[in-house]
């Protein structure tokens, strides 16, 4: 595939990812901040942004499998992972972290199991997701062409 193929497609499904409440403004953000000289800038963030909540959920996971739920305990990991699904605008994470943080606050189980695999979801739907992006980026680079900025999102 040639490099405006590659180019139009990125920016086709990068469009995509933020009519579909994948990403927000955030996301555009972080692209600002990397240049030529932090080129892996935003896959180096999100990197972060996969081990902490992988961390994050297998620790709400355990915290729910308690005999005695510790609320405060979960309501701080969601709050941990709402603020870094905020901070690389992984939206529909984020929203999703919102209303497990409702449960929490009604000490409702059920509710907050059923929150957790939602949140789960939303979070493996934003990974597969920005993994593809990362490798049509990869494709354009190694074509030997620049990656396009969508503006019209920033």
């Amino acid at each position: 595939m040639e490099v405006g193929q590659l180019q139009r497609s990125f920016l086709e499904y990068i469009a995509a990812l933020f009519r579909e409440g994948f990403l927000d403004g955030q996301f555009s953000q972080l692209q600002l901040l990397q240049d030529e000289s932090n080129p892996d800038f935003v896959v180096e963030v999100v990197s972060l942004f996969f081990e902490d909540s992988e961390r994050l959920l297998n620790d709400l996971t355990k915290a729910l499998d308690q005999q005695n739920v510790d609320f405060i305990k979960i309501d701080a990991h969601v709050h941990q992972l709402k603020g870094s699904s905020s901070s690389i605008g992984a939206q529909r994470v984020k929203n999703a972290c919102i209303t497990f943080r409702n449960c929490c606050d009604e000490r409702n189980i059920e509710a907050c199991l059923r929150c957790l695999q939602e949140v789960k979801q939303e979070y493996l739907l934003a990974k597969t997701k920005l993994e593809a992006l990362f490798r049509l980026e990869q494709q354009i680079v190694a074509a030997g062409g620049a990656i396009p900025i969508l503006d019209e999102f920033s």
